[in-house]
């Protein structure tokens, strides 16, 4: 779908490695800005597979309202390491990995303490999607859980080498949109009366609470390490800021005029919104599944385990509206999980390919090794196709593998967010960094993520 044009009275032009001219866009205005609101809003889609389908309605049926408050600082801190991430964008028109190996030290150190952890969630992350969307099938169709995810996993691994994505995903954004408003619905049904989720803001820690179930629900909430950084990846796409030129190495906003860089603020403040709204759209479908779980699971003692998580998820709305809701979540799961497949498939695809033309340049290579559409079709084949039907195949247990991937996720947050902040300080001048205030506060949102992250390990690591 092509982005729709910026009309605007002036731009500037600078000029790039082959002296020819590009002009800096001025930023939209008006209600142009909500039409260019689509990274943030593919962005939300795409987080709605694992943590607000999986892991809320999880909680939930295990702690009720009370970790609610975790959740909300787990989004809000979200937003400020989302914006800085898509800060660089904006302000380079490069994605975040390209911006890590201009970091300095070892050459491309940053971008290697990315891609390692990262590939772990990639096997993990896809082999689960696919065996949660497999237990949705076997309710349709029948067969086995183990036929259903390799056929998914391939399946879903062809339409992306087949370029036919983006089809796709125009699809599964309509039944996203669909299932948002069914869930909005139904949470609004069985609205809890008196204080009971007023109680939930208020920090405490359950009883005996396991921390392997609430540190991949964080990792996962909204966005994880991953899909934090893929929104740099939709910012460039869709021309946001400096992006607009496509440049071929990121632009330094310091040789900018004053005037290039308040045409760059405007895009910031376009990037705001967007990211705004984005955040403010998940964090009411996860509010719908919190309260959807806590209202009709935890009653019935259902958790969503395993093999039976379409099952469980699909009484969501079964409870309410009869046969007619449950058929229509089951269908809504196996659509989401296998769009978040997709979508997951696409993302780690191009992270990875451009990842490794980084460090393939760094020793000098040039070539097939350096082409990233070449490259993407490798890891998709290899990485997210034949490893996680290995890993599913020796392991069988989607959320357990999807708790493990997200367990990572929640560690590598706080990694991702120190090289952002030291980025966007080292690399951006004075006018178009953040705040003292917006630094602190994404700092405050990495500690919060490694506070989380070594309590789980600690708890591990405990006897008994």
């Amino acid at each position: 779908m092509s982005e729709p044009q910026v009309h605007h009275s002036s731009s500037v032009a600078i000029a790039n490695q082959d002296s020819s001219v590009q002009s800096i866009p001025q930023s939209p205005q008006g209600w142009q800005r909500f039409v260019w609101l689509g990274p943030s809003f593919l962005w939300m889609l795409s987080a709605a597979g694992s943590g607000e389908l999986l892991f809320t309605p999880r909680i939930a049926a295990l702690y009720s309202y009370s970790l609610l408050w975790a959740l909300l600082i787990a989004v809000i801190l979200k937003w400020f390491i989302n914006r800085e991430i898509g800060r660089f964008t904006v302000c380079t028109g490069a994605s975040i990995l390209e911006g890590f190996k201009q970091l300095p030290g070892p050459k491309n150190w940053a971008v290697w303490l990315i891609l390692i952890p990262q590939a772990f969630v990639a096997v993990a992350t896809i082999a689960g999607l696919a065996g949660a969307a497999a237990t949705a099938l076997i309710l349709m169709t029948g067969g086995t859980v183990q036929l259903w995810t390799i056929i998914t996993v391939l399946v879903t691994a062809a339409i992306v080498l087949l370029g036919q994505y983006k089809l796709i995903e125009k699809v599964a954004s309509y039944l996203a949109i669909t299932l948002s408003v069914a869930v909005l619905a139904a949470a609004l049904s069985v609205f809890p009366k008196g204080g009971e989720l007023a109680a939930g803001l208020v920090p405490q820690l359950p009883q005996d609470v396991d921390y392997g179930e609430v540190v991949p629900w964080l990792g996962f909430a909204l966005a994880g390490a991953a899909g934090l950084m893929w929104y740099s990846y939709w910012v460039e796409a869709r021309g946001y800021g400096a992006a607009a030129l496509k440049p071929e190495q990121p632009i330094d906003p310091a040789d900018l005029s004053d005037e290039e860089r308040t045409y760059l603020r405007g895009w910031l403040r376009q990037m705001t919104l967007s990211n705004t709204l984005a955040v403010a759209g998940a964090l009411l479908i996860a509010l719908a599944f919190l309260i959807l779980g806590t209202q009709l699971l935890k009653p019935e003692g259902l958790v969503p385990e395993e093999n039976q998580v379409a099952q469980t998820l699909g009484q969501l709305l079964g409870n309410i509206w009869g046969p007619f809701g449950f058929w229509f979540m089951i269908v809504a799961i196996f659509i989401t999980f296998c769009s978040t497949t997709l979508s997951d498939q696409d993302g780690f695809g191009r992270m990875f390919a451009n990842g490794t033309r980084i460090i393939l340049q760094g020793f000098n290579q040039r070539g097939r090794w350096t082409n990233e559409t070449w490259l993407k079709r490798v890891y998709i084949v290899v990485l997210l196709a034949i490893l996680p039907i290995a890993v599913y195949l020796t392991f069988g247990e989607p959320v357990s593998l999807l708790q493990l991937a997200g367990i990572i996720e929640a560690a590598h947050i706080p990694i991702v967010t120190g090289l952002t902040l030291y980025l966007n300080h080292r690399l951006l001048p004075p006018d178009l960094r953040p705040s003292k205030f917006v630094f602190a506060a994404t700092a405050i949102a990495g500690l919060f993520f490694a506070l989380f992250a070594a309590i789980h390990l600690f708890q591990l690591l405990s006897p008994g």
